[in-house]
């Protein structure tokens, strides 16, 4: 004898009824089928719960990472802006902006003169790997030549001890202000810090204040780096290389506002070219960046990243549906027969169609769920991992669960329409 259809082993037997079969008889049906045969229906809802789960991963991530960059570069200030020296060519090949010496400390000092909507300039003169000596502790990190506007611009406060003094500046005194990476990679804990000597290239300078941590940016540790007088790291790190002047690699500018922000570069810009000599047809020397510009451009290359990996996410969102879709046409040829037998005793087309279509939703709906706290809970795993702030959009959560649904609609339509359509007496004859 032929083994009784999943219908009659795990549902009740039910009176035969000649009225409409209701939703909530349907929901259930459709629910003990699938509970039925749970290693199955775990496995279509699978595609399901790894595409939801990764649009909203990968959404909360991009979002955070974004929110952290974007305050970082606001903690500079949204009123400031820097002026790098061009770029150098070695072979054809630029080496970057601020590799030329094409800026001086003395245009800095002409454009806080000179500019109205300057609030304060500041120069600098900067080295990367720079060999670091503490007794038997060596380590290189990034060396900066400034003078006393700098920590004022770029928000950075002592934790111990004071930055340089104007008469460290004006005689280009051997002392270093320490970033809080260098003073870990350098120091032991409880050890005395301030008139501590340590060895930069072999001169030994003295440490006068350590800066309170200031994190990371773009992946780039802002603590680990030294700052020293500018007029020392010239003439004692780099070398006078400028021939009129002390070569820097550029100037940041803090404007009165934000708003005088736009007037500050065009007043920058006329001012270095008639100091460059730069006729009106040639290209500038200098490069001006501003910082409003930079969180816009962020934002919106950010913006078109996470988009983008976000689709590519949401294939496996139609690799789901097409397995949902696969499952439900086996399903549809397996319970031939006992489409047949519902048929006989009075289920029509549309209570078939209803029910085969319901299994699809409850099986893509769940998986919805599922994967919107699979997601969720990623993202806060990342967050706290990573150390971003924590945002998961609500209208990523409400597209998973739009998707979800639709998916399960659009693949259960084709299986369901073929069972509803199944002529009874055909279908109780298929073995």
């Amino acid at each position: 004898m032929k083994k009784l259809t999943n219908l009659q082993t795990t549902n009740r037997p039910r009176r035969p009824r000649k009225g409409k079969i209701s939703f909530g008889e349907v929901l259930i049906m459709s629910v003990e089928t699938l509970l039925g045969n749970k290693l199955r229906t775990g496995l279509t809802m699978l595609g399901v719960i790894i595409g939801i789960s990764s649009v909203i991963t990968i959404t909360a991530v991009g979002q955070g990472v974004q929110k952290s960059t974007e305050l970082q570069i606001q903690a500079l200030g949204t009123n400031v802006m820097v002026v790098t020296a061009g770029a150098a060519r070695t072979g054809g090949i630029s080496l970057g902006a601020g590799s030329a010496s094409t800026l001086t400390w003395e245009d800095a000092k002409a454009i806080a003169k000179q500019v109205p909507a300057a609030k304060s300039v500041s120069a600098f003169l900067q080295r990367s790997s720079i060999q670091i000596v503490r007794g038997n502790n060596n380590i290189a990190t990034t060396l900066v030549g400034t003078d006393l506007n700098y920590p004022t611009i770029k928000n950075i406060h002592p934790q111990t001890g004071l930055f340089f003094s104007q008469g460290d500046l004006d005689a280009g005194r051997p002392v270093a202000f320490l970033g809080s990476t260098v003073l870990d990679e350098l120091f032991n804990t409880n050890e005395s810090v301030i008139g501590a000597d340590l060895r930069i290239r072999g001169k030994r300078y003295t440490v006068v204040g350590v800066a309170e941590s200031k994190g990371t940016s773009g992946g780039q540790d802002l603590d680990d780096v030294i700052y020293i007088p500018l007029t020392n790291m010239s003439a004692q790190i780099v070398g006078n290389n400028a021939l009129t002047g002390v070569a820097i690699n550029g100037f940041w500018l803090e404007a009165l506002d934000g708003d005088q922000l736009n007037s500050a570069q065009f007043q920058v810009t006329n001012i270095l070219r008639l100091r460059h000599g730069i006729h009106p047809s040639a290209v500038d020397d200098f490069r001006i960046t501003n910082l409003v510009d930079i969180i816009s451009t962020f934002s919106s290359v950010m913006g078109s990243f996470t988009l983008m990996i976000g689709a590519i996410a949401g294939i496996s969102l139609i690799v789901g549906g097409i397995g949902i879709a696969n499952i439900m046409l086996v399903s549809v040829m397996e319970r031939t027969r006992e489409i047949g037998i519902r048929k006989a005793v009075g289920a029509t087309g549309t209570d078939i169609l209803r029910q085969f279509l319901t299994e699809a939703i409850v099986i893509s709906t769940v998986g919805g769920v599922i994967g919107v706290g699979l997601g969720i809970g990623f993202a806060f795993a990342a967050a706290t991992v990573f150390k971003f702030p924590f945002i998961v959009p609500l209208w990523s959560i409400g597209a998973g669960f739009s998707l979800s649904f639709l998916v399960g609609i659009l693949a259960g339509g084709i299986p369901a329409r073929n069972a509803a359509k199944l002529d009874p007496i055909s279908a109780l004859h298929n073995e």
